[in-house]
């Protein structure tokens, strides 16, 4: 029995980038964009709650480091040179810190836990944090209606392969993201200093 691709996109897309975007989400919004170009989502939805979501994980985290930072360091000390980096970051730029964190990969996640860890205040962080995660939904939702565009562009009518499109770049990603995370070990044991 063949599973119809369109329906299971607008019946989980909406979630699914909810859910990616609390966690490390850029390919899941790419995705989403490719299925707005597709019309299967509408995209100033898919940019609202990717914003939303990736700001919701932020606060989460931001509220861990303000709570736990110096412990969670000192139990998990391979996020230490993560740790490092960021903090070199927010002394310098505090403000554009917590924007920039959020592109930085490998310190998504870890980046708001430290910059709660130090001394921001919440309402500065809030307001970056915000402007953050709008310019990061924005900037992957609209990557993937543009490669949208693109593949129609190069394959004519892209409904004859949009399940292969799909699976395409989500195996792209997960390529490109075990390569990272295999190089992130020795990179983290050996950062490179801020200057």
């Amino acid at each position: 029995m063949a599973i119809e691709f369109a329906p299971l996109v607008v019946k989980y897309g909406y979630a699914a980038v909810v859910g990616g975007a609390l966690l490390e989400g850029e390919s899941v919004l790419v995705l989403a964009g490719l299925a707005a170009h597709r019309g299967y989502l509408e995209l100033p939805l898919l940019v609202l709650l990717g914003a939303v979501a990736g700001m919701l994980g932020d606060i989460v985290y931001f509220a861990i480091g303000r709570r736990f930072g110096p412990v969670l360091l000192q139990r998990f000390p391979r996020f230490a040179p993560s740790a490092a980096r960021v903090q070199g970051l927010i002394r310098r730029f505090p403000r554009a810190a917590v924007i920039a964190v959020r592109f930085l990969y490998g310190l998504r996640t870890v980046g708001p836990a430290v910059i709660g860890s130090g001394q921001m205040a919440w309402g500065r962080f809030l307001v970056f944090n915000a402007i953050g995660a709008i310019m990061w939904s924005a900037i992957w939702v609209c990557a993937g209606y543009l490669l949208g565009g693109a593949a129609a562009r190069i394959f004519g009518n892209v409904a004859q392969i949009e399940r292969e499109l799909f699976l395409g770049i989500a195996l792209v990603a997960l390529v490109v993201t075990l390569c990272l995370r295999a190089r992130r070990p020795a990179v983290a044991g050996n950062p490179k200093p801020l200057h």
